[in-house]
């Protein structure tokens, strides 16, 4: 900031600039900011070890002082400007824990939703593939296949359920399950691929 004080301010007390401050008196401002600016900045910077943000919290506090000058009653203005930016440098240490802290919660909730959609996806696609396996399936081997695999049947319960025999029954669940792995190879060869490259 190029100064603005006029040499005779200079000589003045805090108090007396105070007093010219409420009055509106520019010059007096000018001069209090340059008595003091450089103290508050480097409390700032010592604590943030940012010097862009400290003095946008050194700005912020010297533009608050002009605008609420009729509101503030400082008695001791070094000991008000020093606690009013560490209050500000606490406000915005606590500020970024927060945004640090919400912006990697964002991170870890989003890989987290990432792998589950995956997964959803994953097992959907099993889901229509093993439906669409068992369509080529010839009738009786898809009805024994069901009964055996997705109702936990045993072979003896089917064979009588039926009316076959129990080694028709074993035949049409081992020929079922040649036809889903030769259905459903290539769709696993895709899955793994897709979990080795991803």
């Amino acid at each position: 900031m190029t100064s603005l004080s006029s040499p005779a301010y200079g000589a003045w007390t805090d108090a007396a600039l105070l007093q010219a401050l409420l009055a509106d008196d520019r010059a007096a401002f000018a001069e209090l900011y340059e008595r003091y600016w450089y103290r508050v900045f480097a409390l700032a910077y010592r604590r943030l070890k940012s010097r862009e943000t400290a003095e946008e919290l050194v700005q912020d506090l010297f533009t608050t002082l002009w605008h609420k000058r009729h509101e503030h009653a400082i008695e001791h203005l070094e000991h008000y400007l020093m606690a009013a930016i560490s209050r500000r440098v606490i406000g915005h240490l606590r500020a970024h824990q927060v945004r640090t802290a919400y912006a990697d919660y964002c991170r870890w909730y989003q890989a987290s939703t990432t792998e589950e959609t995956e997964q959803t996806l994953a097992a959907a696609d099993l889901t229509e593939a093993f439906a669409q396996a068992l369509l080529h399936l010839p009738e009786q081997s898809r009805e024994i296949f069901r009964l055996s695999r997705l109702e936990h049947f045993s072979v003896q319960e089917i064979s009588l359920r039926l009316n076959i025999s129990a080694k028709t029954v074993e035949y049409h669940i081992t020929k079922s399950l040649r036809l889903l792995r030769t259905h459903l190879r290539d769709f696993v060869l895709v899955a793994l691929l897709f979990f080795l490259l991803y």
